[in-house]
C-alpha cells in the first residue's frame, strides 16, 4: 500500500527530488526553498534530495518515505 508523503525544502537553495525505487516508475520534481510537495512512495522507498546550482547537484540526503508519511486521519475523506 503506497503512502501519501509531504517534503518541505526548508532551505534556501532549489532542490531535485527523487525517488528512483519505486516498483511503477519513477519520480523527480523541482522543488523551490519553503515549498511542501506532496507525493505517494511505498514504505521501502526512500526520497533523494539533491541541493543544486548552476552546472551540476550534488546528492544532499536520503529520506526513508515512510518517516515521509502523512497521518492517515490527516488525509482521510470526511
Amino acid at each position: 500500500m503506497d503512502l501519501l508523503c509531504r517534503y518541505t525544502n526548508t532551505t534556501h537553495s532549489v532542490q531535485i527530488v527523487r525517488i528512483v525505487d519505486l516498483p511503477r516508475g519513477y519520480f523527480e520534481r523541482v522543488v523551490f526553498p519553503n515549498v511542501c510537495i506532496l507525493f505517494e512512495a511505498t514504505p521501502e522507498a526512500h526520497l533523494e534530495i539533491h541541493t543544486g546550482v548552476v552546472v551540476s547537484a550534488i546528492l544532499s540526503d536520503r529520506i526513508p518515505c515512510a518517516s515521509l508519511a502523512v497521518p492517515s486521519e490527516v488525509h482521510a475523506p470526511a
